[in-house]
């Protein structure tokens, strides 16, 4: 009886014992579990940060608001894309993504890079000038006496049917006394049937030098035909035009060769523009130019590129090209300013907004949307070209159909340098192309720009 106290006794120790160890067990679990999830969450919480989507250079370690904006800050977790699950993509080195409420707060916008038709726009101002081929001096072919003078100011229309003077010379009238006295003596020679080559050779004299006095051919032939001498020789102008100076008198007495006035025809004009060097280049004779001036609000005079001057003015920088302009009813005036606008075509270019382009001062850099991953942008490095508008031509670094940001480039940049990525100095192929070539031949890393 003794005995089977003492077994029964042992086995019922023995199964507390085991009870013990079952519960210490779970216990002892439940509890490393669970510290192993607060380590975890812990760990999660100390690599949690929340920025401000319109500030991200404000940072904090638990949500918030932005002390700058008010905005409420966003969750992003380190070593990953922010996003409002936080959780992070597996995109290439240098890609920054946008949650959909940055990319609305930021208004980042994209557009697709094309291939279009460009006409560069070359804006210039000039002055109107006289056509120096369309001018010319009155002169004095004689001396004398102004007898009469028929233009009376500046601003009189001349043309060469009109004497614009008359001058009274002594000497021409002699000459032309001289001239008609060999005429008759001819006459008589010829009368009594003498033949003498001198009398002619004289009569030749005589006439060449009256035409070199400024005696017209129909002027001769009055003075032959009425066998008197015209006492004042009228003074004709070389072109039709109006009187832009005057410096003869009625009654004055001239020089051989003195100026009596000026005279321009102002039916075409010219328009001297100034063209800086980055300009100049792209003008050539024959291309259409537009002018317009402040004397004529809403008009447009339009007239052709006729030379470039071949020098440089060293104090502005500019090269003068001249534009001629027709002016029938004399509308431009000599010394108004004007502006001109000369429109080049270009061949068709690729193009996108000049908001796409960052220009970093070493480089240029556009931020390429992810074609699979919608508001996730790499940055390009891109060479350009000219400036047409609101559009900047692309040369190398993007293909046609390639989405960029047009808007919001600069949050973007922010968001990645605050990533720990180096933002528009960092990564970044030139093309598709090229990033596959550099995959395919072994580089340096780019880490440590």
């Amino acid at each position: 009886m003794e005995n089977r106290t003492k077994i029964a006794v042992s086995i019922l120790i023995a199964v507390m014992l085991a009870i013990a160890g079952g519960v210490y067990y779970y216990v002892g679990h439940r509890m490393a579990a669970k510290a192993s999830d607060a380590a975890g969450h812990a760990d999660h919480v100390e690599h949690a940060q929340y920025v401000c989507p319109m500030h991200p250079f404000i940072v904090r370690d638990k949500p918030g608001s932005c002390p700058i904006c008010g905005m409420d800050l966003v969750k992003k977790v380190a070593g990953g894309a922010t996003g409002e699950s936080g959780e992070s993509a597996a995109l290439p080195p240098g890609t920054v993504t946008l949650s959909p409420t940055q990319l609305a707060i930021a208004n980042v916008a994209t557009v697709e890079a094309r291939k279009m038709p460009l006409v560069k726009e070359i804006n210039a101002v000039g002055t109107v000038a006289f056509d120096q081929s369309r001018q010319a001096k009155v002169t004095a072919w004689i001396a004398g006496r102004i007898d009469k003078l028929n233009v009376t100011k500046v601003g009189d229309t001349v043309s060469p049917d009109a004497p614009v003077a008359e001058i009274y010379s002594p000497e021409t009238v002699s000459a032309q006394l001289e001239y008609l006295l060999a005429l008759k003596s001819r006459e008589k020679m010829k009368a009594l049937g003498i033949v003498e080559a001198a009398n002619d050779g004289l009569i030749e004299s005589g006439r060449q030098r009256l035409l070199q006095w400024g005696v017209r051919e129909d002027q001769l032939e009055q003075i032959e035909k009425t066998g008197k001498p015209i006492m004042s020789l009228p003074v004709y102008t070389p072109i039709s035009g109006i009187v832009i100076e005057k410096m003869a008198q009625a009654g004055q007495f001239v020089e051989m060769g003195m100026e009596l006035f000026a005279v321009a025809d102002l039916t075409a004009v010219w328009v001297e523009l100034s063209l800086y060097e980055d300009e100049f280049g792209l003008v050539k004779p024959g291309q259409r130019v537009e002018i317009s001036s402040k004397a004529y609000p809403g008009r447009t005079f339009e007239g052709a590129v006729t030379y470039i001057y071949p020098f440089l003015d060293k104090e502005s920088r500019t090269v003068r090209v001249r534009v001629e302009i027709p002016n029938g009813d004399l509308a431009l005036k000599p010394e108004m300013y004007a502006n001109a606008v000369i429109k080049i075509p270009l061949a068709d270019s690729l193009a996108v907004p000049v908001s796409a382009v960052m220009d970093t001062g070493k480089r240029k850099v556009v931020w390429v949307e992810m074609e699979m991953e919608v508001g996730s942008f790499e940055p390009r490095h891109v060479t350009t070209g000219m400036r047409v508008g609101d559009y900047v031509q692309i040369l190398s670094g993007l293909e046609a159909g390639e989405k960029v940001a047009s808007s919001g480039g600069y949050m973007i940049d922010s968001e990645s340098q605050l990533a720990g990525g180096t933002g528009h100095e960092g990564h970044g192929a030139s093309s598709p192309k090229q990033a596959a070539d550099k995959k395919a031949v072994p580089t340096q890393s780019h880490q440590g720009h």
